[in-house]
Order: structure tokens, then sequence, then C-alpha cells
């Protein structure tokens, strides 16, 4: 495991277009599905990192209690499933139920979505506004998993409320660590390492 953080890709940045399988359902989930909704949210995610594990579950209660109030939510794994089979897709289904993400959660097998956002490692949280243009990409919170800081969201909240009070982006941004996205070998974008 590399500890790695965001990119921090420009703010004002139009949400990238996907197309994407998402193995729970066996259904296909595109950009457009989510029109209408008052914010984004697209995090990149793995089933084996502890820096998701941490916040997992907190995750899954924050996401539900956002898409009530209209906001979409989309989890996308990107990882190198023959070099970590942990993050394949069979294995995705069982993290949806273990977890009760009740957003899509879908696999980037070609790791090009992951790299059009220019995610770096899980979680990576990207928050568009209605516009679809990036408000926030930062941090969960300030929680790691080797400190003794209770998990609670508040940076992605924060970020959160902004969107949907129609506020300006929250000012500091800090940005998200945690593992590096599984590239394949040959493969990795020009940010990463």
């Amino acid at each position: 495991m590399a500890l790695v953080a965001s990119t921090m890709l420009a703010l004002g940045t139009e949400a990238p277009e996907f197309s994407l399988p998402e193995p729970a359902t066996g259904e296909t989930a595109s950009l457009s599905r989510f029109e209408g909704a008052r914010g984004l949210l697209v995090v990149f995610l793995s089933n084996h990192c502890p820096f998701v594990k941490h916040l997992a579950d907190h995750f899954a209660g924050l996401a539900a209690e956002y898409q009530a109030r209209g906001v979409a939510v989309v989890g996308i794994n990107a990882n190198d499933v023959a070099n970590y089979p942990e993050d394949s897709p069979e294995k995705m289904v069982d993290e949806v139920a273990r977890r009760g993400y009740t957003f899509p959660y879908l696999f980037d097998e070609s790791q090009e979505v992951a790299k059009a956002y220019r995610a770096a490692c899980t979680p990576d949280f990207f928050l568009f506004d209605a516009g679809r243009r990036l408000v926030y990409r930062g941090q969960y919170d300030g929680s790691r998993p080797s400190l003794d800081v209770s998990v609670t969201g508040e940076d992605l909240r924060a970020a959160l409320e902004a969107v949907l009070g129609g506020a300006a982006p929250v000012e500091e941004q800090v940005p998200s660590v945690g593992c590096n996205i599984k590239w394949r070998a040959g493969e990795e974008p020009g940010w990463f390492g």
C-alpha cells in the first residue's frame, strides 16, 4: 500500500462522462442517469484499502442521507483486479451488501474514467454542483486509520451543505489521502508515482 494524496483537480472542471457496469445489479450507469440531481458526488473506492474501510460504514450513512436530499452519489472502483482480486466485481457485490451502499458502485475495468477524473487514491471524493461543475475535491474529514480521531465526514458534509444551499465552494479543501489506485502495469498516469 502506497499512501497517496488527491491530485486536487481544478475547481470548475465539468464532470467527465462515464458509462460503467454496476456488478450488484448487472446494469450500466452513465453520467446522464443523474440528470436533475441537486449535486453529484463521485467517489473512487476500493474494497480492501484500510483508508476506505476506516470510513465506509459512516460514508454509507452519509451518502443515503444526502441522496434523500437530492444529491446523486456514485462509487467507482478502478483497481487492477488481476493483481488485487479482493477488488473484483464479485467482491464488489459483497461490499455493497456488507456496507449497505444505497448508491451505484461501478467497476472501471479500463481505468479510463479514473484517469479522466485524475483520481489518485481511495477514497477520492469529487463533488459537483447541479450544473456538473467541480466544487469540492478533498478529504472526508481529518480522521485516519492510524489516528485516534472520530470519523465524522465533516469536510465533505460542509461541501454538500454548500452545494444544497447554493453557496460558493468551501475555501479550505484538504486533499484526501489513501491507498494509491492500483494501476495496471504500464498504465500509470503521468501524475502517479
